[in-house]
């Protein structure tokens, strides 16, 4: 640059300012048309079982009926709970306290499975046997080991399992991905999540006594859209640490955060579940030709650009997360099994996104950093059995 130029201040030098107060002029353009809403199979129309009908099955229920499936059963070990849901959402759908009876019916295609991970792993096991395609609630499971005999066991019974991963279908988040894997923004090398809500509402439900609900029963669903986002790209390691927040109401420690390390890439997660005011949640994704960000003041009401060399597009964007994200998981399934295929969330595929989790929540507990799939069991107490 000339002594005219730095003079006149006509030309800002990089080696001044650090490329901090470079900011292109880009131009709004039309936003791709990408196909991030549930897409249900052309013509298969199963009949579906909903095995615990506890406080999520109201979104799955609404999702269900919504799109139009055929619920036909109903079971929880607690009648009246199985009642309650049947008179709001499906009217004929029968009721039942034994899931066995459910399982022995020859009707029944899919099911769907809501109780906790270690009380669902005997359902998962003898859906399976009976010859069901199964949508297992997240987290899949907490020992990788019985993850992928599950899987194993799937194929030999030839049938299907998938994992209610549903925030692959929270509309920004499926934008998003999609933008990612048709290469809009290149190669993904920056990934940044950042979350801040006000998550005590849990202090009078089972969750309160899930050990690390941040960093494993809410961060899964981070954990899970990384892995999409990376696509076949391995994480190398991960640093991890919680915090309990000075003013928190829930047991377990509500501040997290992980660091995840790839060839030529990282991903950084920052949860705060105590924040009582001025809530964020916000999705950056920089990549060697353009850049994805999704912000807002929570889950359901987000806002998704995308900057290109041909400049930024914002998409208008129908649906949220609670419900359109059940659809999505069971829209997935029943088209698979439809094309004869593996669902996108399958659960060998969901085994990428556990093993992250996992390694996450050691590296918290031992303050050192972990390499994802060594872990093979999740620490601590992981909810009712």
């Amino acid at each position: 640059m000339s002594e005219d130029e730095r003079e006149n201040g006509t030309e800002i030098d990089d080696e001044e300012t650090y490329g901090i107060a470079e900011i292109e002029d880009l131009e709004e353009t039309s936003a791709p048309d990408l196909p991030y809403l549930p897409d249900d199979p052309d013509s298969y129309a199963p009949s579906i079982a909903l095995i615990g009908t506890g406080g999520i099955s109201d979104q799955h229920l609404t999702a269900y009926r919504d799109a139009g499936y055929d619920v036909v059963a109903l079971c929880n070990r607690t009648r009246e709970k199985a009642e309650d849901r049947r008179e709001e959402f499906y009217p004929d759908a029968d009721v039942y306290t034994d899931y066995q009876e459910v399982l022995s019916r020859d009707d029944v295609d899919v099911v769907d499975l809501l109780p906790h991970p270690v009380a669902r792993e005997p359902i998962i096991e003898d859906a399976l046997r009976a010859g069901k395609h199964v949508l297992s609630q997240k987290p899949f499971v907490v020992d990788l080991e019985f993850g992928e005999q599950m899987v194993d066991l799937a194929a030999e019974e030839g049938v299907a399992l998938a994992v209610n991963q549903n925030g692959r279908w929270a509309p920004h988040w499926s934008y998003m991905r999609h933008a990612i894997a048709e290469g809009l923004i290149g190669e993904p090398h920056g990934i940044h999540f950042t979350v801040d809500w006000n998550h005590n509402w849990i202090v009078d439900t089972e969750i309160n006594d899930i050990e690390h609900a941040i960093l494993y029963d809410f961060a899964v669903h981070w954990f899970d859209i990384l892995t999409c986002f990376m696509g076949a790209a391995e994480p190398k390691r991960v640093y991890a640490s919680y915090e309990s927040s000075p003013s928190q109401r829930a047991d377990p420690p509500l501040m997290g955060g992980a660091i995840v390390e790839y060839d030529g890439a990282q991903a950084v997660l920052s949860f705060d579940a105590d924040t009582k005011l001025g809530p964020e949640d916000r999705t950056y994704v920089a990549g060697t030709d353009g850049t994805l960000v999704s912000e807002g003041p929570d889950l359901e009401e987000q806002t998704v650009t995308l900057y290109t060399a041909e400049g930024y597009a914002t998409p208008d964007l129908e649906g949220t997360w609670f419900p359109d994200g059940f659809h999505g998981a069971m829209a997935e399934l029943l088209s698979a099994i439809e094309e004869d295929r593996e669902p996108a969330n399958s659960g060998r595929n969901n085994l990428r996104s556990l093993e992250l989790c996992y390694a996450a929540v050691a590296s918290a507990e031992d303050h050192e950093p972990k390499v994802p799939g060594e872990v093979r069991e999740m620490r601590g107490e992981t909810g009712a059995e």
